[in-house]
């Protein structure tokens, strides 16, 4: 790994979001400026910067620097420490009062800020309100430096502390010092083997409970990742004792701890079998469920039709002689509020899916189409010749909030929800779309449950069909 430093000429560009940004550098043995680029939480000209990384040469903007790590400390010369005061570091400075700064306090005009700031009214053109002013931004730029000090020191990159600044603000040595393993809960990209590093360097014992009950929400999120909604107690109480290498006693008694404070959830189920949930899935499995009770038991929107004078038109309209199977799937279709198409390739859902969309659209229902995948929903839009969309699409998926437009205060405008493809819904997201499905509405369920598994936990489809 090539190592680089120098002073910060020009911040060129930097992403407020991610913190990337790209500078241009006057390294000593160089003629030009080099240009540096990588991520780090402020960035301010004339600031010294020392990185690790790797030289590359861009087919645009030819050779540059690309650090993995980026280390600011202040500039020590008169000409860096001016550039510094005069950057967007403190609003309303500037080039002319940087120059003040620097004629008046030369290299102690750091100390002055930090330590005597009142002396800062000696300078020409500075009142008490551009003082605190200076004061404040100087200080909200060492609690950053603080942090990421904090971090880095700990081995988190510079781009994983970053995110941890963000989310956690000021209050980020803290939380962390507090308890590690939040890191693996609310931060993408560090998972509990790397929150369970940081916690041994900040002495979190070994067999502590704090480390227990991570190490039991961390098992049972790789177990619901296999597809499991819930886990057998004595199962996962073994394994996770296997993997933090500490006493079961210490795990049940971090088990009991994490359910009296509901981040876990301990059910027995109908075979006496003693389960733990993960809380979100859990309660995504009894949302989902009571839906269905309450959907199974209203009337189905269309108005009543005299099925034989139906079937007919439908089989003369498309050529097709449904068989007695698939009659009777119709029938069932214009008259079930819930209903499950099911069975393996060749076995006729697509002809019955059509036949009864136009029963249907020929009653003006209004009827939403949707599927698990991009492809699958293109797949459903051609056998059908009806627009169908992906259930993120359908229900507008908002990635500012995590959340979906529609849910139960703001259903869905349809009267039939088909839903194709459905053994590759998981248990959460089955529980969104049918949040979103209005009361009066029908839903059919179409898949084959020996194919095509949900990649998350739960196994919708089959659980319906039972």
């Amino acid at each position: 790994m090539d190592k680089l430093d120098g002073q910060i000429e020009r911040v060129v560009f930097r992403n407020e979001e991610n913190g990337f940004c790209v500078l241009r550098v006057k390294v000593r043995g160089h003629k030009d400026l080099v240009t540096v680029t990588g991520t780090v939480p402020t960035v301010n000209p004339g600031e010294w910067l020392a990185a690790d990384g790797e030289w590359l040469t861009d087919p645009r903007h030819g050779r540059q620097f690309k650090a993995g790590a980026m280390r600011m400390s202040k500039p020590d010369t008169l000409e860096g420490i001016e550039k510094y005061l005069a950057s967007d570091l403190v609003k309303g400075i500037g080039k002319e009062y940087a120059s003040r700064l620097v004629k008046t306090f030369g290299r102690d005009v750091f100390d002055v800020i930090e330590n005597s700031s009142g002396k800062l009214l000696k300078v020409e053109g500075i009142g008490k309100l551009r003082k605190d002013r200076i004061k404040q931004a100087w200080d909200e730029q060492k609690s950053v430096r603080q942090i990421m000090s904090f971090l880095f020191s700990h081995g988190i990159s510079t781009t994983r502390a970053f995110r941890i600044h963000k989310l956690y603000g000021d209050k980020a040595i803290e939380l962390v010092q507090r308890d590690p393993y939040c890191l693996a809960r609310d931060v993408r990209g560090i998972g509990f083997l790397i929150a369970d590093q940081i916690a041994m360097k900040l002495g979190i014992a070994k067999d502590s409970d704090l480390r227990a009950r991570a190490g039991l929400e961390y098992m049972l999120g790789e177990l619901t990742a296999s597809g499991h909604c819930a886990y057998i107690h004595n199962d996962l109480l073994s394994r996770t004792a296997e993997l933090l290498e500490i006493d079961l006693e210490i795990i049940e008694r971090a088990l009991a701890h994490a359910v009296e404070g509901k981040r876990l959830i301990l059910r027995t189920d109908e075979q006496g079998r003693e389960l733990v949930y993960l809380p979100k899935l859990f309660y995504a499995e009894l949302e989902l469920a009571k839906k269905l009770q309450v959907l199974q038991h209203g009337k189905h929107p269309c108005p009543a039709i005299d099925f034989d004078k139906a079937l007919a038109w439908v089989q003369q309209k498309t050529g097709i002689a449904l068989a007695p199977a698939q009659q009777g799937a119709l029938k069932t279709a214009v008259a079930s509020k819930v209903m499950v198409i099911t069975g393996g390739p060749g076995v006729g859902k697509t002809t019955l899916v059509n036949s009864v969309l136009m029963v249907l659209k020929a009653k003006k229902m209004r009827v939403a189409l949707c599927a698990p995948t991009g492809r699958a929903a293109k797949r459903m839009a051609e056998t059908t010749g009806m627009q169908a969309k992906t259930i993120h699409r359908l229900l507008q998926y908002n990635p500012g909030t995590g959340g979906f437009v529609h849910h139960a205060e703001n259903p869905l405008e349809c009267d039939v929800l088909i839903v194709d493809e459905s053994s590759m819904i998981d248990v959460v997201l089955a529980s969104q779309l049918f949040d979103a499905v209005p009361l009066h509405a029908a839903v059919v369920v179409v898949g084959d449950a020996d194919q095509l598994p949900s990649v998350g936990p739960g196994r919708v489809l089959q659980d319906i069909i039972r």
